[in-house]
């Protein structure tokens, strides 16, 4: 959420660069201030009410010490009207606060000065490529028949127990799952992130503290009787263990990183993209979070991207790192890039990473600050980035890695597969 001090202090600003997101927020800025001036109105005739309120009761204190009963009663009479004013004001500025509050919400946070100008995924830009292309032997296949040739997924039996998009993984295919989460969560410890395991479910100030809801509420799973949201990803529940949270300097940065499992609804997909294991409704996915002062949120962001190029060549798969432009950029973000693995066997690439810089955006939201002893408490930033989403992984695993002796697995995980080297 995008300060109030940022609305009105740098209001060209602010419509300037949202329009690198394609919004124009002019309507809405002007009608930002003009509520923010009402508020402020509200709040100081309230507040003068409630003084000549607190002035006539010490009156009428000191009218019946000194004996003036009749002065005092009259004295009384003033407050009666002064009352029903101030109960007015009271709920005019509440009124006016929550309007407030509403609109400011609806602005999503602005991108950085280096964020691509675009619409659409094709004006995102390719900031670099790694690892060697594959040629696949005649005949190669799509994952979703590689994982019915070697029964290790099964997407018609998830249709059967759920519904499309709730496949089920079985025999060498599961342990390929839990291999993958022990081995990414392994390499994000050792590089000093926390591992936490949250629930899976979320409460609606949670989603909000991310910003999921309002802005994605469509997309997301929802226990209407409780009013939980199963977690989109692990960003919602492990961000919000800061919520309304002073951290001290001296504990910052906050590194955490988690294995859950993701629910999104995916609605409009449709054609290639929900092939397989292409696009799912249930999936598993391990998440990085951290939270830094202002100054190193920068080069946090690329101590992130690092990072999970440095996985995704272990697991010797071509790649390219994509800085996406404001039109293809998610609400909250300030900066994202993207990581795509390509697919040999269906000649595209496909994303299986996202890091992203919120600066103080979800901050805001959470009320989530630090301090030293001698500071006034601040905002921090946040950021997260998928360390990494299980399906795509798998998908081109098993599609760049097919041979005639079976579907070979990359040397890093061998160990956290029990020695097979080979799926046959």
């Amino acid at each position: 959420m995008l300060t109030l001090n940022v609305l009105r202090g740098e209001s060209d600003r602010v419509i300037e660069r949202l329009k690198v997101k394609g919004i124009d927020a002019t309507e809405t800025v002007a009608k930002i201030a003009e509520l923010d001036d009402l508020r402020k109105s509200l709040q100081q005739r309230a507040d003068a009410a409630g003084a000549e309120l607190n002035n006539i009761a010490k009156e009428v204190g000191r009218l019946f010490k000194e004996g003036k009963t009749e002065e005092a009663n009259k004295a009384k009479e003033r407050t009666a009207g002064l009352k029903e004013e101030a109960r007015k004001l009271d709920d005019e500025l509440k009124q006016a606060q929550s309007a407030l509050d509403a609109l400011i919400v609806t602005l999503p946070n602005l991108p950085a000065d280096d964020v691509p100008v675009g619409m659409t995924a094709e004006d995102n830009v390719v900031v670099r490529q790694g690892g060697a292309q594959v040629t696949l032997p005649e005949g190669a296949l799509p994952h979703w028949e590689l994982a019915s040739k070697y029964d290790i997924i099964d997407f018609e039996l998830g249709n059967k127990l759920t519904g499309a998009g709730f496949p089920v993984y079985k025999g060498l295919g599961a342990r390929l799952q839990r291999a993958l989460i022990a081995f990414f969560l392994d390499r994000n410890t050792s590089a000093g992130y926390t591992e936490v395991l949250p629930p899976i479910m979320v409460n609606e100030a949670s989603g909000f503290g991310t910003g999921q809801l309002p802005d994605k509420e469509g997309q997301m799973y929802h226990a209407t009787q409780d009013n939980f949201y199963m977690i989109p990803t692990a960003e919602v529940p492990v961000t919000n263990i800061y919520r309304d949270v002073i951290v001290a300097e001296k504990d910052l940065p906050v590194k955490m990183t988690a294995y859950t499992p993701c629910f999104r609804r995916e609605a409009g997909s449709y054609g290639k993209d929900v092939r397989g294991l292409n696009r799912l409704h249930q999936f598993d996915k391990v998440e990085i979070v951290r939270i830094e002062k202002p100054e190193n949120s920068w080069p946090a962001l690329d101590e992130m991207v690092m990072h999970v190029e440095s996985i995704v060549k272990d697991l010797e798969l071509p790649y390219r790192i994509l800085r996406l432009c404001g039109g293809d950029m998610s609400f909250t973000s300030a900066m994202t890039y993207d990581f795509e693995v390509y697919s040999s066997a269906q000649g595209r690439w496909l994303e299986v990473s996202s890091v992203s810089n919120f600066e103080s955006f979800q901050a805001n939201r959470l009320k989530l600050r630090y301090r030293d002893a001698d500071k006034k408490p601040q905002l921090a930033h946040t950021l997260n980035g998928s360390s990494l989403a299980l399906p795509r992984i798998v998908a081109a695993l098993l599609e760049n890695n097919q041979t005639p002796e079976g579907i070979r697995l990359p040397a890093v995980l061998v160990p956290y597969m029990g020695g097979i080297e080979y799926i046959r």
